[in-house]
């Protein structure tokens, strides 16, 4: 009797695999399909730091682009400098009354859902790029900015509007209109933090 449990005692058991195999066999392919697919562009940002420093020697313009749902803002950190109404009003307009109900939008455009309605249609980048421009011509060293947005405003309109306080497309001076190549990308506030609009 003996002889028979000392005997089984040297069997080592086996392991069946096969199911974990079947697994790995179906899953990696399908990892390896979905992480083709699954792209992301990443905007840095700069989050503010918590640290307190000292006095700044040379006091310097604070850009801050404040985008409300009616209207764009540019700040110094202290007050408004420029402000820009929404395309679909104008400055005799009251910025703070609805549009008409029974106004008809342009062909072709969005009416129910102002998310799907394109950043350059909502808000004047034009005058904001322009504006912007002028003011990185004032101080060329400055590269960071400040954009500060209200709860309401669609996650697409603050990447547009990013993507203008970053940079803007300038036409050399004397070149031709009509030549594509004639325009280059200027950089001028890339350095960007977000925040909530007061």
């Amino acid at each position: 009797m003996r002889s028979r449990r000392h005997g089984r005692s040297n069997e080592a058991p086996e392991l069946d695999i096969t199911a974990f195999l079947n697994l790995m066999v179906v899953l990696v392919p399908f990892l390896l399909v979905s992480a083709v697919f699954s792209r992301v562009t990443i905007l840095e940002l700069n989050m503010p730091t918590g640290a307190g420093g000292g006095a700044p020697d040379d006091p310097a313009i604070t850009v801050e682009v404040v985008v409300r749902s009616d209207k764009l803002e540019i700040s110094d950190g202290e007050q408004v400098i420029a402000r820009f109404p929404n395309l679909n009003q104008t400055e005799a307009d009251n910025p703070d009354a609805e549009p008409a109900a029974d106004a008809v939008p342009p062909e072709g455009e969005a009416t129910a859902d102002a998310g799907l309605v394109p950043t350059r249609e909502i808000y004047d980048l034009k005058k904001l790029s322009e504006f912007l421009l002028k003011v990185k011509a004032n101080y060329p060293d400055k590269t960071d900015s400040i954009i500060l947005m209200e709860p309401d405003v669609a996650y697409e309109h603050l990447v547009g509007i990013m993507d203008t306080v970053r940079g803007a497309e300038v036409r050399r001076e004397g070149s031709d209109p009509d030549d594509p190549e004639s325009v280059e990308r200027v950089e001028l506030f890339p350095d960007i933090s977000i925040g909530d609009a007061p």
